[in-house]
């Protein structure tokens, strides 16, 4: 094994947390594949198929949504590869793998009555929409108002749409010829009661078309993304008993009676919800992986891209210090992201099944602070990559339309943030306040100086959000103290979110086995220590925990540590495992000039012909 062979499998094991070869090598090569080669001119609509055809030919290759659901690891990898090369082949495999056949299987896999079903989704014979979110109701799935109305004279629900705010919004419905059967949350009213909201398996189309009084509008259209994504609505579509999805929160008597399980609606709701917590780690899967594509796309750019510098004609784009200000910051985030998300995964594959409160906090921050990093991530990298950067074929631009929907899926990221912040806030459990560190004397380049500083700024928001909320004016309602420090809440949870990275990232770069590796993470984990504090280096400053001086230095040693990572940069994105085999992307090519005059159809053996 040559010493770069040494590094690349280093990279490579800690990136993949050790899981590379049985996990995700056989996703990637399928990837290779013809069928996934960029398409010109295509419609969305045309688009769209492709995306049905694409995900039919990695269910047959790589694995089927029993086996993924299983394993865990296996269905975050299989969020991570696809959508490098289409968004939404990504978007159809996840609802259809996760949030639509793992409700299922958590919920009825095992029931005889229901093993057609099973057996067609989990064939792919007919794909599966997951309908939650409403017209009406978007992050408030809880309050949604699809009803599920029980007759017992033939042991059937009446599915219903009551109004347009109750109109099942974004699932895949546009396509009406294509055989789905779709997860739909409704509300459940049996005995005259409602019993809160429940999953129910409906027949949504088969080959001719909608079912009877299944109704369907497709969506406007979406840049790149050409899913078939509609608004569905129900006329009193009567729905066999079975369909519903009870599991363990209920059941009927012989009588007919339901008998909901103990515990209340909202309990329950969060059961039947649950596929949503694996889900944000899909979310954040795929938006790593498009944040690692994009600044190894970018960077292998830059290292061929030439521009005249001062003295030196024909200088690689890369060595300029105002590039490497750019896309070594975001190489940083593309591993401090992938580290957190390596940490968030071990952490649920420990209790998939029993989900606390600290790992529902711990997912939904790095549901949230991933993707937001990944999309300025994406963007950076499309600027630095200039015109090229903006065509599709070079796929940064598409990612940014990728992580914008990512930011919005299986929880919106403020909602979920808020929701966590809200969560650390009402702890009562708090010991000691963490003391501002003491910088006299210190370089701001010193690892313990950073932790120091984090814990610092996530305690301090902590405590002053706490303090304004439970001292505020007389009369002051819980909203009114909840809305008047929201915004200091959620910079108390991103900290915590950034803070966690960063211990993710020295322990990785500890954890190395070679000292080129374990130098260039170090090195890396230090840039990324020091973009987050001078993020918010006035707030360090009027506090004392950073003096005048050392604000003032964070720009020159930031440059200093460009030019101290710029020759492990090659080694560094090797740890990815990509290629420019398998982006198709012209300007990560090894010639990304004839690569571009290839697809453009440029060259000039064809332009003397035309």
């Amino acid at each position: 094994m040559t010493l770069d062979d040494a590094h690349r499998t280093d990279l490579t094991r800690l990136v993949f947390d050790g899981t590379y070869e049985q996990t995700h090598a056989d996703i990637k090569e399928a990837l290779l594949d013809p069928l996934f080669d960029a398409r010109e001119g295509l419609t969305l609509q045309e688009a769209g198929r492709l995306a049905y055809q694409r995900s039919r030919f990695l269910h047959g290759k790589v694995a089927r949504p029993t086996e993924a659901v299983r394993a865990p690891r296996r269905l975050f990898a299989l969020a991570e590869w696809p959508s490098l090369l289409d968004v939404s082949t990504f978007s159809l495999l996840m609802v259809h793998y996760n949030l639509c056949f793992g409700t299922v299987l958590e919920r009825g896999g095992d029931r005889p009555d229901l093993r057609d079903q099973v057996d067609e989704l989990d064939g792919l014979e007919s794909f599966g929409p997951f309908m939650a979110t409403e017209l009406g109701y978007g992050n408030n799935v809880a309050s949604l108002r699809t009803e599920a109305v029980y007759d017992p004279a033939d042991e059937t629900f009446v599915l219903n749409t009551p109004d347009a705010l109750a109109q099942k919004f974004m699932s895949y419905s546009g396509f009406t010829d294509v055989p789905k059967i779709a997860v739909v949350m409704a509300r459940l009213i049996a005995d005259g009661k409602d019993h809160g909201v429940f999953p129910f398996l409906v027949r949504i189309s088969d080959e001719n078309g909608l079912c009877e009084g299944v109704h369907a509008a497709p969506c406007p259209e979406k840049p790149v993304q050409g899913l078939d994504n509609g608004v569905t609505w129900f006329d009193h579509v009567r729905v066999p008993r079975r369909g519903l999805l009870l599991g363990d929160m209920g059941s009927f008597a012989d009588d007919g009676t339901f008998r909901p399980a103990a515990g209340n609606q909202r309990k329950r709701f969060l059961r039947a919800m649950s596929r949503i917590q694996p889900g944000r780690l899909c979310v954040s899967s795929s938006a790593v992986g498009a944040g690692r594509a994009s600044v190894y796309i970018a960077l292998r750019f830059a290292a061929q891209r030439l521009t005249n510098a001062p003295g030196r004609p024909d200088t690689p784009v890369i060595e300029f210090r105002s590039h490497q200000a750019a896309l070594f910051p975001a190489l940083a985030k593309a591993y401090a992201m992938t580290f957190l998300l390596n940490h968030a995964k071990r952490e649920f594959l420990t209790s998939p099944d029993d989900i606390g409160p600290d790992l529902n906090n711990l997912i939904s921050v790095t549901k949230a602070l991933s993707t937001w990093e990944m999309t300025e991530v994406v963007a950076t990298c499309r600027e630095r990559c200039g015109a090229q950067g903006i065509f599709s074929v070079n796929r940064i631009a598409d990612y940014g339309s990728l992580l914008q929907g990512l930011v919005t899926a299986e929880g919106d990221n403020q909602v979920l943030l808020a929701t966590t912040a809200g969560q650390l806030l009402a702890r009562r459990d708090e010991g000691p306040a963490t003391p501002a560190p003491d910088p006299d004397g210190r370089d701001v380049l010193e690892p313990a100086l950073h932790a120091a500083l984090l814990g610092y700024r996530e305690d301090s928001l902590r405590r002053a959000a706490r303090a304004a909320m439970t001292d505020g004016p007389e009369g002051q309602t819980y909203f009114d103290a909840w809305n008047g420090n929201v915004n200091k809440a959620l910079a108390m949870a991103r900290t915590q979110g950034v803070r966690l990275a960063l211990e993710c990232f020295r322990a990785a770069a500890a954890d190395a086995r070679t000292d080129e590796v374990r130098h260039a993470l170090g090195l890396l984990a230090s840039l990324y220590a020091l973009t987050e504090i001078q993020r918010d280096a006035g707030w360090y400053l009027a506090r004392g925990a950073l003096t005048a001086r050392q604000v003032e230095e964070i720009p020159a040693r930031t440059d200093d540590l460009c030019a101290r990572i710029r020759p492990y940069v090659p080694m560094l994105i090797d740890g990815f495992q990509l290629s420019p085999e398998l982006l198709r992307a012209p300007i990560a090519a090894d010639d990304y000039v004839a690569a571009f005059q290839q697809v453009a159809g440029a060259e000039p053996a064809a332009a003397g012909r035309s």
